[in-house]
C-alpha cells in the first residue's frame, strides 16, 4: 500500500511529530509513505518526497513541518479538485493523510466526495475545531505566551506599566483565555465577547487609582469593538480569512491618552507559534498520527481522528469543518472572576 501525508494551515508545534508517527506505523505494516510539500499547493503540483523512518526518527521534539505548508484553497485554482484526483491516482496512492485546521479539513472532505480516500487529523493552535476536545499545537502555544507574559510582567512591575499583549486567535480565544488564566494576567479579552474600550480605560484608571500601576491586559487578535475588526492591511487569504492585527496597538494608545500612563505593546504572534512542542503535545500528534494510519487500515475514510476525554476516536471531516468551537461559558466566567 502507498499513501501520502500532507500538511495545510499554518505551522504549529507538533506536526513534525504526527509525521513521524505516520511513517513509523506505516512501516510496520510495510507500506510505501510520501511526503506532499506545501499542502494543497503541492498537491497540485505532484510536488512530492519519499519518507523514511530514518528520516523522521528525531523529529519528535522539532517544531514546524518538514513538509513545509500553505494556505493554498484547490477551489480558487482552475479545475483544482479535479487535478488532485487525478495526481493521486498518477501517484498510485491508496490513501491520503491530511493534517490541518478547518479550511484544509473542509479542502478534505469535499474531496473524499468526489471519491479521494482521505483521512484528516486536526491541527491548529487556536483550539477552535468543533468535533475535538483538544487539537496539538495548543498547548505548546499557550506554554510559549505564558512564559513571555511572566517575562513581562517583571518589567512592567519595574516600571508601573501597562502592557497590552496580543496573542493569536481569529474568532475563537482559547490561546488569550488559558494564556491569561496561567500567567495571572490582570485582563483577558477574547473575540467571544466584544468589548468597549471606555470599559478597559475605566478599569485600567480604577487599578491606578488603587495603587497598582502594573498591568497585564491579554487580547485575542480577533478581538473586536463596536462590531468591528481592526484589520492590518486588509488583504485576505485564499479561504477569505482577513490578517489580523493591530487591536493589541489601538487598545494601548487609547488607554495611554485617556490615563497619561505609561503603556507597552507586546504582539506575541508567530513567536508563540513556532518552537518546540510541549510534552502533551508531543504525545498527542503522536497518537493522532498512529490512529490515523490506523483508520486507514480500516477502510475509514473521510474521518478524522478525534481527542474525546482521553480516547482517540474517529469523527465525520464534514462535522469537523462545519463548526468552530468557541470558549465556553465556564471558562468566560473564569476569566471575569479573575480580572483584578
Amino acid at each position: 500500500m502507498k499513501i501520502a501525508i500532507l500538511n495545510g494551515g499554518g505551522d504549529c508545534a507538533g506536526l513534525n511529530a504526527v509525521t513521524r508517527a505516520v511513517v513509523l506505523r506505516a512501516e510496520n505494516y510495510g507500506w510505501e509513505v510520501l511526503g506532499i510539500r506545501y499542502g494543497w499547493d503541492g498537491f497540485l503540483r505532484s510536488d512530492v518526497i519519499g519518507l523514511s523512518f530514518e528520516q523522521v526518527e528525531n523529529l519528535v521534539g522539532v517544531g514546524g513541518t518538514i513538509l513545509k505548508s500553505s494556505r493554498t484553497n484547490p477551489a480558487k485554482r482552475p479545475d483544482g479538485f479535479n487535478t488532485i484526483i487525478e495526481n493521486s491516482k498518477k501517484l498510485e496512492l491508496d490513501a491520503v493523510i491530511c493534517v490541518g485546521g478547518d479550511d484544509t479539513l473542509g479542502v478534505a472532505a469535499e474531496l473524499y466526495k468526489r471519491g479521494l480516500k482521505v483521512v484528516g487529523v486536526p491541527k491548529t493552535m487556536d483550539n477552535d475545531l468543533s468535533s475535538t476536545d483538544y487539537t496539538f499545537g495548543f498547548d505548546s502555544a499557550v506554554n510559549e505566551a505564558v512564559h513571555a507574559i511572566d517575562n513581562l510582567r517583571t518589567t512592567a512591575e519595574s516600571h508601573d506599566r501597562v502592557f497590552v499583549v496580543e496573542v493569536m486567535g481569529r474568532e475563537a480565544g482559547w490561546v488569550a483565555a488559558y494564556a491569561g488564566i496561567a500567567s495571572g494576567a490582570t485582563l483577558t479579552i477574547v473575540p467571544e465577547e466584544p468589548f468597549e474600550v471606555e470599559k478597559v480605560v475605566s478599569f485600567v484608571k480604577e487599578r491606578i487609582g488603587r495603587g497598582h500601576g502594573a498591568t497585564i491586559i491579554v487580547i485575542s487578535e480577533g478581538a473586536t469593538l463596536s462590531n468591528a475588526r481592526i484589520d492590518n492591511d486588509g488583504k485576505l487569504d485564499e479561504f477569505g480569512h482577513p490578517r489580523l492585527g493591530g487591536i493589541a496597538q489601538y487598545l494601548a494608545e487609547q488607554i495611554e491618552r485617556a490615563t497619561k500612563h505609561d503603556t507597552r505593546v507586546a504582539v506575541l504572534g508567530h513567536v508563540i507559534r513556532g518552537g518546540s512542542p510541549s510534552a502533551f503535545d508531543r504525545v498527542l500528534s503522536t497518537r493522532f498520527g498512529i490512529a490515523a494510519v490506523e483508520l486507514v487500515r480500516e477502510g475509514k475514510f473521510g474521518t478524522m481522528t478525534s481527542l474525546r476525554g482521553t480516547k482517540i476516536v474517529p469523527v465525520s471531516l464534514e462535522e469537523s469543518a462545519s463548526k468552530q468551537r468557541l470558549l465556553d461559558p465556564e471558562i468566560l466566567l473564569t476569566m471575569k472572576i479573575l480580572s483584578h
